[in-house]
């Protein structure tokens, strides 16, 4: 009797397959516990490069990018040895830094596949993992987790567990990269666990793919209107204006995306319709929906739940004027043969003038187009009052009143032992720097021997 395979999400843990199973890691190949890489502005590091055939299944990342506000008084060369974040409050006097608020929004994610010349999948790091508004937030779903601690949670910047579990194939070559177009260095842990197969796939694979994009403001008619008033309640039979998820060309399917609405103008954000237009569509489109919180599978308004296909990263509860949501097509893929454009109204009849960004998934046959993104400093989150970043420093200003010679004395001495301290900070930084640059060569390296041995 022949025993069909059971099919679906688990159909691979009931068959013997004959792949092999490996792992790019940011681990201290020196077998210490400097299990970090330490990314400088400016630059882009590989974290995996990889031989085909194969397929990545499973990325892990955590990370920091911390600013010094002043110098402290744990030495810079012991503090290596240390963990790299002091969980130290800054008013006991031992350390004087805070996370850059913006960092999810400055380093990009890359992803290359098959020696495409560009990338495949180009985001903010945050953004990609679903971290809108650079604002730290816990949530699951069937293809992406986050997991944050209490204190770090609805912080601008706050420290985050990333994992996404989305297959990611390929045939010939696999090249992972983190840009860091930040001021500031970067710090990156990180597991890509990857499988390696003997034959190769099949010719019609379609290769992942994932763009981040952003309206700010969207092209609103009128703001200033209540939404789901009787002036909003205008006629849209052609789609135009709309926000645009995703709009590209080939053969392929998308699968979801995640999308971040900053919104201050005390109404309900959402109303808009989706429109998804496949191949030939004009209008109407093959796809049209009757609300934003509709395609995001909630109603009457988003609600706090996060569930594996839809649900909520970061509601406007929890941070009045700021929502992340998400939809995934994991069962219901939306195909297309020719192009596809996925768009939803920003309010009724586009009257809204928020700030919206979202970051599209879908898999498509190669070659595909190049993706844009615009500047870090376009990037930057909304904020309602500027004096909520940390990085802001008051203390900077001159002493008001008559200084004591004890108390310019002081100041000097503070000067003297910041400028002593950032010099030494520095010296081991590069020390990190060029540690990470060996790690990088030392993961192609390993990755290189692992597909030799499996061919």
């Amino acid at each position: 009797m022949t025993i069909r395979p059971l099919g679906g999400l688990f159909d691979n843990l009931t068959r013997f397959r004959d792949v092999r199973s490996a792992r790019a890691t940011s681990w201290d190949q020196t077998g210490r516990n400097q299990d970090y890489w330490v990314i400088p502005p400016g630059e882009s590091i590989v974290l995996a490069d990889i031989e085909g055939p194969g397929c990545i299944t499973h990325i892990w990342m955590t990370q920091f990018c911390r600013r010094i506000l002043g110098p402290g008084i744990i030495d810079p060369y012991m503090g290596h040895y240390v963990a790299p974040i002091f969980e130290i409050h800054n008013a006991l006097g031992l350390n004087w830094e805070v996370s850059d608020p913006y960092y999810y929004r400055k380093i990009l994610l890359k992803m290359y596949w098959d020696d495409q010349e560009h990338p495949s999948v180009l985001a903010p790091l945050g953004d990609f993992f679903g971290i809108g508004h650079s604002i730290a937030a816990n949530y699951h779903c069937l293809p992406f987790a986050v997991t944050v601690k209490p204190e770090e949670q609805f912080l601008f910047g706050g420290n985050a567990g990333l994992n996404c579990y989305l297959p990611m194939p390929f045939k010939k070559r696999a090249r992972i990269e983190i840009e860091n177009q930040n001021d500031a260095p970067y710090g990156q842990y990180f597991y890509i666990d990857y499988e390696l197969h003997r034959e190769d796939e099949a010719e019609d694979i379609a290769h992942f793919h994932a763009h981040w994009k952003r309206d700010n403001p969207c092209d609103g008619w009128g703001p200033q209107l209540q939404t789901n008033s009787p002036e909003t309640n205008v006629v849209n039979l052609s789609g135009d204006g709309n926000y645009v998820v995703l709009e590209t060309e080939g053969k392929g399917h998308y699968v979801g995306c995640n999308l971040s609405v900053a919104h201050f103008q005390g109404t309900w954000w959402g109303e808009g319709d989706d429109m998804i237009f496949i191949d030939e569509d004009t209008w109407p489109p093959s796809m049209h929906g009757t609300g934003t919180e509709d395609y995001f599978n909630h109603a009457w308004g988003m609600q706090t739940n996060a569930f594996p296909m839809c649900g909520t990263i970061l509601h406007e509860s929890d941070m009045p004027g700021y929502q992340v949501s998400y939809r995934f097509h994991l069962t219901d893929p939306v195909h297309f043969a020719e192009r596809i454009k996925v768009t939803i109204e920003h309010g009724h009849g586009n009257h809204l003038s928020d700030d919206w960004a979202s970051t599209a998934y879908w898999y498509q046959a190669l070659p595909s187009k190049p993706l844009d993104m615009p500047p870090a400093d376009d990037r930057i989150p909304t904020r309602t009052e500027s004096s909520l970043n940390p990085t802001n420093r008051p203390h900077d200003s001159a002493p008001a009143g008559e200084l004591t010679d004890e108390m310019r004395s002081m100041l000097a001495a503070a000067a003297e032992r910041g400028e002593r301290y950032l010099q030494a900070r520095a010296v081991e930084t590069e020390k990190k720097i060029e540690m990470t640059r060996q790690r990088s060569r030392g993961n192609i390296e390993q990755a290189r021997k692992i597909r030799d041995s499996f061919k």
